[in-house]
């Protein structure tokens, strides 16, 4: 085997191991936590039974994105503009595209979220803006 492949595995194995570790930390945390809760409430409300409570499972909303999925539909709306689209438009299209219902709330978080991946792309040599910095809405095309 060769030298650089070792040390790579070795920084990966090392890197997942700090990862166990920090989780395994935040877990005794919140353990102690529920503990301190349980105890609080057997003081505050001693007839209650706590075991029959269910742990509330976490759902993310409909409109998250798995890692990299924002910036690949970016760019594919990009690459098949005619002209640079502005956060918001490119928003519009994204909620199109996955068929949610279009509200002003969700255009919001939409547009931030592309914003947020369009700065991202910008850093990386990808995407410019393509308009007066001074405007009110930033226009984005795609480096080509």
């Amino acid at each position: 085997m060769t030298d650089y492949m070792v040390t790579g595995l070795l920084k990966k194995r090392a890197a997942i191991a700090g990862e166990i570790k920090h989780h395994q930390e935040s877990l005794a945390r919140c353990a102690a936590d529920l503990e301190t809760l349980d105890a609080t409430l057997r003081i505050v409300a001693p007839h209650l039974d706590i075991q029959p409570i269910a742990p509330k499972t976490f759902k993310p909303p409909a409109h998250w994105s798995k890692r990299g999925e924002m910036s690949r539909v970016v760019l594919d709306i990009l690459r098949v503009a005619r002209s640079p689209y502005t956060s918001r438009d490119i928003a519009a299209q994204m909620i199109v595209q996955r068929g949610m219902v279009a509200t002003p709330q969700l255009l919001n978080v939409m547009s931030k979220r592309v914003a947020t991946a369009l700065r991202g792309l910008r850093d990386k040599g990808t995407v410019r803006n393509a308009g007066s910095p001074q405007a009110f809405w930033l226009e984005w095309e795609i480096i080509r």
